[in-house]
Protein backbone atom coordinates (compact mmCIF):
# COMPACT_ATOMS: atom_id res chain seq x y z
CA UNK A 1 0.00 0.00 0.00
CA UNK A 2 3.07 2.28 0.72
CA UNK A 3 3.91 1.68 -2.66
CA UNK A 4 1.27 2.24 -4.76
CA UNK A 5 0.27 5.37 -2.52
CA UNK A 6 4.36 6.65 -3.77
CA UNK A 7 3.44 6.04 -7.03
CA UNK A 8 0.64 8.40 -7.10
CA UNK A 9 1.66 11.20 -5.06
CA UNK A 10 5.58 11.27 -6.88
CA UNK A 11 6.47 14.29 -8.53
CA UNK A 12 6.19 12.75 -12.47
CA UNK A 13 2.17 12.18 -11.55
CA UNK A 14 2.24 15.84 -9.36
CA UNK A 15 3.50 17.32 -12.58
CA UNK A 16 1.54 15.55 -15.60
CA UNK A 17 -1.76 15.02 -13.53
CA UNK A 18 -2.37 16.59 -10.28
CA UNK A 19 -1.33 20.05 -10.50
CA UNK A 20 -3.55 21.44 -12.87
CA UNK A 21 -6.33 20.22 -10.55
CA UNK A 22 -4.67 21.48 -7.15
CA UNK A 23 -4.47 24.90 -8.89
CA UNK A 24 -7.93 25.07 -10.54
CA UNK A 25 -9.65 23.68 -6.85
CA UNK A 26 -7.78 25.78 -4.84
CA UNK A 27 -8.61 28.87 -7.19
CA UNK A 28 -12.21 27.56 -6.87
CA UNK A 29 -12.46 27.45 -3.19
CA UNK A 30 -10.95 30.82 -2.36
CA UNK A 31 -12.89 32.70 -4.76
CA UNK A 32 -16.03 30.93 -3.02
CA UNK A 33 -15.57 32.62 0.37
CA UNK A 34 -17.85 34.35 1.62
CA UNK A 35 -17.10 37.62 3.75
CA UNK A 36 -16.15 35.84 7.00
CA UNK A 37 -14.17 32.90 6.99
CA UNK A 38 -12.82 30.31 9.96
CA UNK A 39 -9.60 29.53 7.90
CA UNK A 40 -9.19 26.00 9.27
CA UNK A 41 -12.55 24.97 8.14
CA UNK A 42 -11.85 26.12 4.55
CA UNK A 43 -8.20 24.59 4.53
CA UNK A 44 -9.83 21.15 5.20
CA UNK A 45 -12.67 21.77 2.55
CA UNK A 46 -9.39 22.16 0.29
CA UNK A 47 -7.48 19.15 1.30
CA UNK A 48 -10.43 16.92 1.31
CA UNK A 49 -11.75 18.31 -2.10
CA UNK A 50 -7.85 17.36 -3.49
CA UNK A 51 -7.47 14.45 -2.08
CA UNK A 52 -11.02 13.25 -2.91
CA UNK A 53 -10.39 14.43 -6.79
CA UNK A 54 -7.12 12.41 -6.76
CA UNK A 55 -8.06 9.35 -4.94
CA UNK A 56 -12.06 8.68 -6.93
CA UNK A 57 -11.68 11.70 -9.89
CA UNK A 58 -14.50 13.69 -8.18
CA UNK A 59 -15.07 17.28 -8.14
CA UNK A 60 -16.54 19.29 -5.34
CA UNK A 61 -20.09 18.59 -4.95
CA UNK A 62 -23.05 17.68 -2.78
CA UNK A 63 -21.92 14.23 -2.28
CA UNK A 64 -18.68 15.28 -1.29
CA UNK A 65 -19.54 17.99 0.80
CA UNK A 66 -22.09 15.46 2.37
CA UNK A 67 -19.18 13.02 2.56
CA UNK A 68 -16.73 15.49 4.32
CA UNK A 69 -19.35 16.16 7.29
CA UNK A 70 -19.30 12.97 7.78
CA UNK A 71 -15.56 12.78 8.08
CA UNK A 72 -15.65 15.37 10.60
CA UNK A 73 -17.60 13.68 12.78
CA UNK A 74 -15.56 10.15 12.27
CA UNK A 75 -12.29 12.16 13.17
CA UNK A 76 -13.90 13.88 16.03
CA UNK A 77 -14.12 9.84 17.70
CA UNK A 78 -10.28 9.69 17.05
CA UNK A 79 -10.05 11.94 20.14
CA UNK A 80 -12.37 10.71 22.75
CA UNK A 81 -12.77 7.57 24.94
CA UNK A 82 -13.18 4.12 22.73
CA UNK A 83 -16.46 3.03 25.13
CA UNK A 84 -19.80 3.38 23.20
CA UNK A 85 -21.68 3.38 26.20
CA UNK A 86 -20.14 6.28 27.62
CA UNK A 87 -18.86 8.61 24.44
CA UNK A 88 -22.15 10.27 22.12
CA UNK A 89 -18.96 11.31 20.80
CA UNK A 90 -17.63 8.00 19.83
CA UNK A 91 -21.24 6.00 18.95
CA UNK A 92 -21.22 9.41 16.52
CA UNK A 93 -18.07 8.73 15.32
CA UNK A 94 -19.02 4.35 14.68
CA UNK A 95 -22.34 5.54 13.10
CA UNK A 96 -20.37 8.54 10.17
CA UNK A 97 -17.46 5.61 9.55
CA UNK A 98 -20.29 3.09 8.65
CA UNK A 99 -21.96 5.70 6.43
CA UNK A 100 -18.82 6.97 4.63
CA UNK A 101 -17.85 3.16 3.77
CA UNK A 102 -21.28 2.53 2.52
CA UNK A 103 -20.77 5.41 0.33
CA UNK A 104 -17.56 4.53 -1.00
CA UNK A 105 -18.77 0.73 -1.20
CA UNK A 106 -21.08 2.14 -3.90
CA UNK A 107 -18.40 4.14 -5.83
CA UNK A 108 -16.38 0.88 -5.86
CA UNK A 109 -18.64 -1.56 -7.05
CA UNK A 110 -19.52 1.01 -9.97
CA UNK A 111 -16.13 1.32 -10.64
CA UNK A 112 -15.64 -2.32 -10.70
CA UNK A 113 -18.58 -2.53 -13.23
CA UNK A 114 -17.39 0.08 -15.69
CA UNK A 115 -13.83 -1.76 -15.48
CA UNK A 116 -15.65 -4.79 -16.97
CA UNK A 117 -16.80 -2.28 -19.43
CA UNK A 118 -13.38 -1.22 -20.36
CA UNK A 119 -14.21 2.29 -18.48
CA UNK A 120 -10.74 3.11 -17.44
CA UNK A 121 -9.76 6.34 -14.88
CA UNK A 122 -5.87 7.10 -14.09
CA UNK A 123 -6.75 7.63 -10.21
CA UNK A 124 -6.39 5.72 -7.43
CA UNK A 125 -8.98 3.33 -7.11
CA UNK A 126 -8.48 3.10 -10.95
CA UNK A 127 -5.06 1.37 -9.82
CA UNK A 128 -6.67 -0.75 -7.12
CA UNK A 129 -9.32 -2.11 -9.19
CA UNK A 130 -7.18 -2.71 -12.11
CA UNK A 131 -3.60 -3.68 -11.69
CA UNK A 132 -4.20 -4.76 -7.96
CA UNK A 133 -7.79 -6.42 -8.47
CA UNK A 134 -6.90 -9.87 -7.74
CA UNK A 135 -5.17 -8.75 -4.29
CA UNK A 136 -7.91 -6.75 -2.81
CA UNK A 137 -11.43 -7.28 -1.83
CA UNK A 138 -13.94 -4.11 -1.85
CA UNK A 139 -13.75 -4.14 2.07
CA UNK A 140 -10.11 -3.82 1.33
CA UNK A 141 -9.92 -1.02 -0.87
CA UNK A 142 -12.71 0.77 0.92
CA UNK A 143 -10.89 0.59 4.28
CA UNK A 144 -7.67 2.14 2.31
CA UNK A 145 -9.35 4.80 0.77
CA UNK A 146 -10.97 5.48 4.19
CA UNK A 147 -7.25 6.21 5.62
CA UNK A 148 -6.14 7.81 2.84
CA UNK A 149 -8.88 10.60 3.38
CA UNK A 150 -7.89 11.13 6.74
CA UNK A 151 -4.22 11.52 6.26
CA UNK A 152 -4.87 13.72 3.52
CA UNK A 153 -7.66 15.34 5.74
CA UNK A 154 -6.34 17.07 8.94
CA UNK A 155 -2.27 17.37 8.56
CA UNK A 156 -1.83 19.02 5.42
CA UNK A 157 -4.64 21.99 6.21
CA UNK A 158 -3.61 22.13 9.51
CA UNK A 159 -0.28 23.24 7.92
CA UNK A 160 -1.70 25.26 5.43
CA UNK A 161 -3.74 27.59 8.78
CA UNK A 162 -0.29 27.73 11.08
CA UNK A 163 1.55 29.33 7.96
CA UNK A 164 -0.80 31.82 7.37
CA UNK A 165 -0.34 32.47 11.73
CA UNK A 166 3.53 32.63 11.33
CA UNK A 167 3.55 34.72 8.72
CA UNK A 168 0.98 37.06 9.72
CA UNK A 169 2.99 37.32 13.04
CA UNK A 170 6.48 37.64 11.12
CA UNK A 171 5.39 40.72 8.91
CA UNK A 172 9.14 40.70 7.01
CA UNK A 173 8.53 37.04 6.05
CA UNK A 174 4.96 38.04 4.80
CA UNK A 175 6.65 40.51 2.60
CA UNK A 176 9.12 38.45 1.01
CA UNK A 177 6.88 35.76 0.56
CA UNK A 178 4.44 38.89 -1.41
CA UNK A 179 7.08 39.29 -3.29
CA UNK A 180 8.15 36.31 -5.11
CA UNK A 181 4.70 35.40 -5.42
CA UNK A 182 3.79 38.52 -7.47
CA UNK A 183 6.84 38.02 -9.69
CA UNK A 184 5.43 34.58 -10.66
CA UNK A 185 1.84 36.04 -11.21
CA UNK A 186 3.24 39.10 -12.82
CA UNK A 187 4.03 36.80 -15.82
CA UNK A 188 1.07 35.24 -16.11
CA UNK A 189 -2.56 36.33 -16.94
CA UNK A 190 -5.18 36.39 -13.88
CA UNK A 191 -6.64 33.01 -15.30
CA UNK A 192 -3.44 31.51 -16.22
CA UNK A 193 -2.65 28.25 -14.39
CA UNK A 194 0.42 27.80 -12.24
CA UNK A 195 3.25 24.61 -14.40
CA UNK A 196 5.10 22.89 -12.15
CA UNK A 197 8.42 25.88 -13.48
CA UNK A 198 6.37 27.97 -10.91
CA UNK A 199 6.21 25.51 -7.94
CA UNK A 200 9.83 24.32 -8.49
CA UNK A 201 10.55 28.70 -8.49
CA UNK A 202 8.99 29.46 -5.22
CA UNK A 203 12.23 29.17 -3.08
CA UNK A 204 11.37 30.77 0.02
CA UNK A 205 7.88 29.36 0.08
CA UNK A 206 9.83 26.30 0.48
CA UNK A 207 11.33 27.89 3.55
CA UNK A 208 8.69 28.90 5.27
CA UNK A 209 6.90 25.21 5.26
CA UNK A 210 9.91 23.55 6.21
CA UNK A 211 9.96 26.34 9.26
CA UNK A 212 6.32 25.44 9.89
CA UNK A 213 6.42 21.95 9.92
CA UNK A 214 9.56 22.10 12.14
CA UNK A 215 8.02 24.88 14.53
CA UNK A 216 4.05 23.02 14.84
CA UNK A 217 5.61 19.28 14.40
CA UNK A 218 1.99 18.36 13.48
CA UNK A 219 2.93 14.49 13.51
CA UNK A 220 4.77 14.89 16.90
CA UNK A 221 6.48 11.79 16.92
CA UNK A 222 6.13 7.62 15.45
CA UNK A 223 6.14 4.90 17.68
CA UNK A 224 8.52 1.69 16.56
CA UNK A 225 9.73 -1.44 17.77
CA UNK A 226 12.90 -2.83 18.61
CA UNK A 227 14.05 -6.01 16.42
CA UNK A 228 16.80 -6.78 18.90
CA UNK A 229 18.47 -5.36 22.28
CA UNK A 230 19.17 -1.62 21.62
CA UNK A 231 22.30 -0.11 23.61
CA UNK A 232 21.96 4.21 23.52
CA UNK A 233 24.30 6.22 25.71
CA UNK A 234 24.60 3.51 28.19
CA UNK A 235 20.98 2.26 28.64
CA UNK A 236 19.51 -0.94 26.92
CA UNK A 237 16.06 -1.17 25.30
CA UNK A 238 14.94 -4.20 25.34
CA UNK A 239 13.73 -6.06 22.20
CA UNK A 240 10.79 -5.93 21.24
CA UNK A 241 9.74 -2.96 23.63
CA UNK A 242 7.69 -0.12 21.90
CA UNK A 243 10.11 3.14 21.23
CA UNK A 244 8.08 6.43 21.07
CA UNK A 245 10.77 8.49 18.57
CA UNK A 246 9.71 12.33 19.13
CA UNK A 247 10.41 14.98 16.18
CA UNK A 248 9.07 18.09 18.57
CA UNK A 249 11.92 17.11 20.79
CA UNK A 250 14.62 17.11 17.98
CA UNK A 251 13.00 20.15 16.18
CA UNK A 252 13.01 22.30 19.11
CA UNK A 253 16.28 21.29 20.76
CA UNK A 254 18.69 24.55 21.05
CA UNK A 255 21.66 22.12 19.74
CA UNK A 256 20.31 21.75 16.52
CA UNK A 257 18.31 24.72 15.72
CA UNK A 258 19.64 28.24 17.04
CA UNK A 259 16.25 30.25 18.63
CA UNK A 260 14.43 26.74 18.10
CA UNK A 261 11.01 28.27 19.69
CA UNK A 262 11.43 31.28 17.30
CA UNK A 263 9.68 31.13 13.26
CA UNK A 264 12.33 32.15 10.98
CA UNK A 265 12.23 30.89 7.58
CA UNK A 266 15.43 32.44 6.47
CA UNK A 267 17.56 29.49 8.53
CA UNK A 268 16.93 27.10 5.69
CA UNK A 269 18.15 29.44 2.64
CA UNK A 270 21.57 28.30 3.36
CA UNK A 271 20.74 24.14 3.57
CA UNK A 272 20.51 22.31 0.17
CA UNK A 273 16.63 20.43 -0.29
CA UNK A 274 13.82 20.22 2.50
CA UNK A 275 16.42 18.42 4.71
CA UNK A 276 19.35 19.27 7.21
CA UNK A 277 22.30 17.21 8.14
CA UNK A 278 22.35 14.46 10.93
CA UNK A 279 18.78 13.98 10.67
CA UNK A 280 17.75 16.46 13.09
CA UNK A 281 14.86 17.55 10.69
CA UNK A 282 12.16 14.72 10.14
CA UNK A 283 8.51 16.14 9.67
CA UNK A 284 7.63 13.57 7.59
CA UNK A 285 9.54 10.34 8.96
CA UNK A 286 12.09 8.80 6.98
CA UNK A 287 13.66 5.74 5.51
CA UNK A 288 11.51 2.99 4.43
CA UNK A 289 8.23 4.56 6.25
CA UNK A 290 9.01 8.40 4.48
CA UNK A 291 5.23 9.98 4.19
CA UNK A 292 4.14 8.63 0.51
CA UNK A 293 2.42 12.05 0.21
CA UNK A 294 5.10 14.46 1.27
CA UNK A 295 5.82 15.98 -2.08
CA UNK A 296 1.93 16.22 -2.80
CA UNK A 297 1.83 18.40 0.53
CA UNK A 298 4.23 20.30 -0.06
CA UNK A 299 2.50 21.11 -3.28
CA UNK A 300 -0.71 21.89 -1.94
CA UNK A 301 0.65 23.99 0.42
CA UNK A 302 2.42 26.09 -1.76
CA UNK A 303 -0.21 26.50 -4.07
CA UNK A 304 -2.41 27.62 -1.65
CA UNK A 305 0.01 30.20 -0.38
CA UNK A 306 0.58 31.29 -3.97
CA UNK A 307 -2.91 32.43 -4.64
CA UNK A 308 -3.30 33.97 -0.99
CA UNK A 309 -0.38 35.79 -1.47
CA UNK A 310 -1.29 37.29 -4.74
CA UNK A 311 -4.44 38.49 -3.05
CA UNK A 312 -3.69 39.68 0.09
CA UNK A 313 -1.34 42.14 1.10
CA UNK A 314 0.01 43.00 4.63
CA UNK A 315 -2.01 45.76 6.18
CA UNK A 316 0.25 48.71 6.41
CA UNK A 317 -1.77 50.50 9.44
CA UNK A 318 -1.05 47.49 11.91
CA UNK A 319 1.48 45.31 10.15
CA UNK A 320 2.41 44.08 13.25
CA UNK A 321 -1.20 43.02 14.22
CA UNK A 322 -1.52 40.07 12.16
CA UNK A 323 -4.02 42.17 9.70
CA UNK A 324 -3.97 41.69 6.18
CA UNK A 325 -5.79 43.16 3.35
CA UNK A 326 -7.80 42.24 0.26
CA UNK A 327 -9.39 43.98 -2.08
CA UNK A 328 -13.19 42.06 -2.26
CA UNK A 329 -12.82 42.66 2.01
CA UNK A 330 -13.30 39.67 4.41
CA UNK A 331 -12.61 38.45 7.93
CA UNK A 332 -10.72 35.48 8.15
CA UNK A 333 -10.62 33.73 11.78
CA UNK A 334 -7.41 31.08 11.72
CA UNK A 335 -8.48 29.57 14.92
CA UNK A 336 -5.82 31.20 16.88
CA UNK A 337 -5.42 34.36 14.86
CA UNK A 338 -7.40 36.98 13.43
CA UNK A 339 -6.26 38.39 10.44
CA UNK A 340 -8.99 41.26 9.18
CA UNK A 341 -9.13 41.91 5.32
CA UNK A 342 -10.44 44.80 3.76
CA UNK A 343 -10.03 46.89 0.94
CA UNK A 344 -12.50 49.72 1.34
CA UNK A 345 -10.80 52.96 0.90
CA UNK A 346 -10.92 54.81 4.37
CA UNK A 347 -12.57 51.63 6.15
CA UNK A 348 -11.70 50.96 10.05
CA UNK A 349 -9.81 48.06 10.91
CA UNK A 350 -11.74 46.04 13.77
CA UNK A 351 -10.28 43.35 15.71
CA UNK A 352 -12.65 40.45 16.69
CA UNK A 353 -12.25 38.17 19.68
CA UNK A 354 -11.33 34.89 18.35
CA UNK A 355 -14.93 32.59 18.26
CA UNK A 356 -15.02 29.37 20.79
Amino acid sequence: MHALTMSFANSSIIKDQLLVDIDRLIRLNLDSWPDRVFLMEEAKKITFELTVKQLLSFDPGEWSENLRKQYVLVIEGFFTIPLPLFSTTYRRAIKARRKVAEELSKIVSERREGYERGERKSDMLGALIGEWDEQFSNEEIVDFLVALLVAGYETTSTIMTLAVKFLTQTPLALAQLKEEHEEIRVKKSKSEALEWSDYKSMTFTQCVINETLRVANIISGVFRRTMTDVNIKGYTIPKDWKVFASFRAVHLDHDHFKDARTFNPWRWQNIPGTSCSGNFYTPFGGGPRLCPGYELARVEISIFLHHLATQFSPCEENADGGLMVLDRGMLINTGVAIICLSGIEGRGYEYFPQEN
